[in-house]
C-alpha cells in the first residue's frame, strides 16, 4: 500500500492545477472569482509541492472573441514574494547597488505596438506570447495615444512596444460600476466588450517599453520611465533605494497610504537599473520580483506597551490602533522580549507593520522610519516585581523576577507541574486554596498531601462531623500517587523553566542527555549545539536547571519521583521513522515503545536514521525511496516488534 501522505500530496497537486486553470480563465476572460491574495496562496502551495509543474510556467489565455496577435515584448509572469522573508531570500541572490521600485498595479496588462510613432495595435496579455487585438477599445482609453509626441509637440519616431496596466479608478468604479466586485474585475470586463462601450472609463498606466528599430531612446530603467513621461504616457512613481531593508521599509510606507491612491495596487515590483532583455524574455523573469501585499499584514500606530506576567517573566505586548488581518480585528501583538523590542526600535507612537501569517498570535514585523511630525516616546520598563518587590532582571532575552521564593513564581510552577505531569484531579482552584493556606509551597509539597489534609477542602465542618472521609479528597490523593513515575522529559519540563517544554527536553534526551546527571553536567555551549536549541534558550535552560537542582535531586534521590530509565534499553542508540498504518497498535504507541526502550523517533527519513518502519516495504513512496537512497533498512511491523522481544 502506497504511503498515504504521498497519495494525499498527489491528489492535492491535481486539485491545485485544476483550481489554478479555472481561476486563470476567469481572470483573463471576464471577472475574477477570487482575490489575488487567495490565488497567490494556491500558486505558492503548488510551487512548494511541485515546483516544476507546467502550469507554473504559463500565464493564461484570452477568449476567442478577438483576432490573435503575437506580442513584440514578452509578457511573462513575475516571481513573487509574499512577505519580507521571501523577498530577502530572493535579494540574497540578487545583490544590486540600486533597487528600482515601482507600484504593482492591480489591473489588466496591455501591450501597445507602435510603428514610426503611430499606434498599430493594442494586445492583451493572453498566454504571455499571444493575446487579443483590442485596438479599437484601447484607443478610447485615457493614456493611449494614437501617435507619439514629445513635450515640445514634436513627433517621436519610435518602433516597438509599450507595456502598461489597464486600470479603473476608484471614483469611476463608485460612480458607474459599483455593482462590480472591484475595479480590476470591472476593467477586465469593459476592455473586452465587442462594442467597446465603457472603454472611455478606463486608464492605461505604463511601466515598460522596448525599441525594435534604430537606436533605443533610453539606456536604463530610469531613462525608460522618463521617456514614457515625455511621450505623454501615464506612469506610476519610481523609487530608487540602495538596500533590501529600504525596499521593505518603502513597502510598509506604501501599504499605509495605498488606500488613498486613485487606483488599486497589490504590491511592488523590484528591478535593477540595467535593462536585461535576456531575462525579460524568459517565461518567468528572474532578475525582477513582485513583492506582494497580503491580507495577513497591515500598518498601524503603537499607543502603549503592556507587560504580560507569566511566572517570573514579564513579556512586552504592543497595543496599537485596530487593524484587520485575514478578516480578524487585531490590536495587540507580543514583542517577545526586551531585546526584540530594542532591535525593532519600537516606541510609543511608532508606525509598525503587524503580521499574522498562519500564526494564532500576531506579531510586529518591523517599525517604519520616523517622519517629521511623528510624536513618539520611549517605552517604560517595569523595574520591580509587583508581588514581592524584588528588582527585575533585564538580561535582554527576558525581563524577570529573580526571587525564587516569589509567591507568583511558586504558584505558576505548581500549575505547570500539575499540567505537565497530568494530575487532572488536582484542579487550579484547589491549588490556589492550598497555596493560600501555606500547605503547598513547592512541587515536593504536592506529594506530602494526604486525604486527611484534603478533607476540609471538600467538606464543611458539619459534614466532617457526620462523615470524616471525603470521596473527593481520596480521589485527589490517589491521582497524585498515580503520578510518581514519569519520563525525564516530563520531569524536567514540569519545573517551569522559561520556554522549556516536554518536546524541547526530549530533544536533549534523544541527543544523549538521557539522565539528570548528564543534564546537570552539560554546559551552555553543549546544550546550544543540540538541534532545536539556540544560545539564549540554552542559557535559560542551564540557569533553570541550576535554580531547581536541589529540589529535583531531593525528589529523585528521596524516592518521591521515579524517572523511567531508558539507558541500556534494547533500542538504545537507534532511531526509527514510522510511515503508513500499523496493524497492532497506533503510531503514537509504537513511538512510545521506542522511547521507553532507549531509542528515538524521527518524522522524516534522514541519513542517520536506523530504520524505516512500514507495512508496505515495496512501496514507491518518497520515504521508501529516500531510505533506499541512503541504504537505510526498511522493516515491517513484525520485524520491528522482534527487535523488542
Amino acid at each position: 500500500m502506497a504511503d498515504l501522505f504521498d497519495i494525499d500530496e498527489t491528489a492535492r497537486i491535481s486539485e491545485l492545477v485544476t483550481l489554478i486553470k479555472k481561476y486563470q480563465d476567469s481572470y483573463y476572460n471576464g471577472e475574477a472569482e477570487i482575490e489575488d491574495s487567495e490565488f497567490d496562496k494556491l500558486w505558492d502551495e503548488l510551487k512548494t509541492l511541485d515546483p516544476e509543474n507546467e502550469i507554473l510556467k504559463k500565464v493564461g489565455a484570452d477568449s476567442g472573441n478577438f483576432a490573435k496577435i503575437r506580442h513584440i515584448m514578452p509578457m511573462g509572469s513575475q516571481e513573487k514574494a509574499a512577505n519580507p522573508e521571501q523577498f530577502l531570500a530572493w535579494a540574497k541572490n540578487h545583490v544590486y547597488s540600486e533597487y528600482f521600485v515601482e507600484y504593482k498595479l492591480d489591473g489588466a496588462s496591455l501591450e501597445l505596438q507602435f510603428r514610426h510613432g503611430n499606434l498599430v495595435r493594442a494586445v492583451t496579455r493572453g498566454d504571455g506570447s499571444v493575446g487579443d487585438d483590442i485596438t479599437a477599445n484601447a484607443k478610447k482609453m485615457n493614456g493611449v495615444p494614437a501617435a507619439l509626441f514629445d513635450c515640445d509637440g514634436k513627433s517621436v519616431d519610435f518602433t516597438g512596444a509599450v507595456r502598461g496596466e489597464v486600470i479603473m479608478t476608484h471614483d469611476v468604479h463608485k460612480t458607474f460600476y459599483a455593482d462590480k466586485a472591484n475595479c480590476r474585475n470591472a476593467a477586465n470586463g469593459l476592455m473586452k466588450r465587442k462594442d467597446g462601450s465603457g472603454s472611455e472609463n478606463l486608464k492605461l498606466i505604463t511601466y515598460d517599453a522596448l525599441c525594435t528599430e534604430g537606436e533605443s531612446p533610453f539606456k536604463d530603467e530610469e531613462e525608460k520611465i522618463d521617456w514614457l513621461k515625455k511621450c505623454g504616457f501615464n506612469v506610476c512613481p519610481l523609487k530608487i533605494v540602495h538596500s533590501p531593508k529600504e525596499v521593505i521599509d518603502y513597502r510598509a510606507e506604501v501599504m499605509e497610504k495605498r488606500t488613498a491612491l486613485e487606483y488599486d495596487i497589490d504590491g511592488l515590483v523590484i528591478k535593477e537599473r540595467a535593462i536585461n532583455l535576456a531575462d525579460a524574455s524568459r517565461a518567468r523573469p528572474d532578475r525582477q520580483i513582485a513583492f506582494k501585499f497580503s491580507l495577513e499584514e497591515a500598518v498601524s500606530i503603537v499607543r502603549s506597551v503592556e507587560w504580560s506576567e507569566s511566572g517570573a517573566t514579564y513579556t512586552p505586548v504592543a497595543i496599537f490602533d485596530e487593524v484587520s488581518l485575514n478578516g480578524t480585528k487585531v490590536q495587540r501583538a507580543s514583542l517577545a522580549n526586551p531585546d526584540t523590542m530594542r532591535a525593532l526600535g519600537l516606541k510609543i507612537g511608532s508606525r509598525v507593520v503587524v503580521v499574522k501569517r498562519g500564526e494564532i498570535i500576531p506579531k510586529i514585523e518591523n517599525v517604519l522610519p520616523e517622519e517629521e511630525g511623528d510624536k513618539t516616546s520611549q517605552v517604560i520598563f517595569p523595574s520591580e516585581c509587583q508581588i514581592c518587590g524584588s528588582k527585575l532582571v533585564d538580561d535582554g532575552s527576558r525581563l524577570y523576577c529573580p526571587n525564587k521564593s516569589c509567591s507568583k513564581r511558586i504558584l505558576h510552577q505548581l500549575f505547570k507541574w500539575v499540567g505537565v505531569v497530568d494530575i487532572r484531579d488536582l484542579g487550579e482552584t484547589l491549588i490556589r486554596s492550598l497555596f493560600k493556606d501555606k500547605i503547598l509551597n513547592s512541587i515536593s509539597d504536592i506529594y506530602k498531601l494526604d486525604a486527611e489534609t484534603l478533607v476540609p477542602y471538600f467538606l464543611n465542618e458539619e459534614s466532617i462531623e457526620n462523615q470524616k472521609d471525603s470521596l473527593g479528597a481520596k480521589k485527589v490523593y490517589e491521582s497524585i500517587q498515580r503520578h510518581r513515575k514519569m519520563s525525564l522529559a516530563v520531569f524536567v519540563a514540569g519545573f517551569d523553566i522559561e520556554g522549556i517544554g516536554e518536546t524541547t527536553v526530549q530533544k536533549l534526551v534523544d541527543s544523549g542527555y538521557n539522565s539528570l546527571e548528564k543534564l546537570f553536567a552539560a554546559t551552555t555551549e553543549q546544550i546550544a549545539a543540540v538541534y532545536g536549541f539556540a544560545e539564549i534558550t540554552a542559557q535559560t535552560f542551564v540557569q533553570g536547571l541550576l535554580e531547581n537542582k536541589e529540589e529535583m535531586l531531593s525528589l529523585v534521590n528521596g524516592g518521591v519521583i521515579e524517572i523511567e530509565q531508558v539507558s541500556g534499553g534494547k533500542l538504545e542508540g537507534k532511531s526509527f521513522c514510522f510511515t503508513g498504518e500499523l496493524r497492532s497498535m497506533k503510531r503514537a504507541d509504537a513511538e512510545e515503545l521506542v522511547k521507553k526502550n532507549g531509542g528515538s523517533c524521527k518524522s522524516s527519513v534522514t541519513k542517520d536514521l536506523s530504520y524505516l518502519v512500514t507495512n508496505d516495504t515495496e512501496s514507491g513512496s518518497s520515504k521508501n525511496q529516500k531510505a533506499q537512497k541512503y541504504n537505510i533498512p526498511i522493516i515491517n511491523e513484525e520485524e520491528f516488534l522482534k527487535l523488542l522481544s
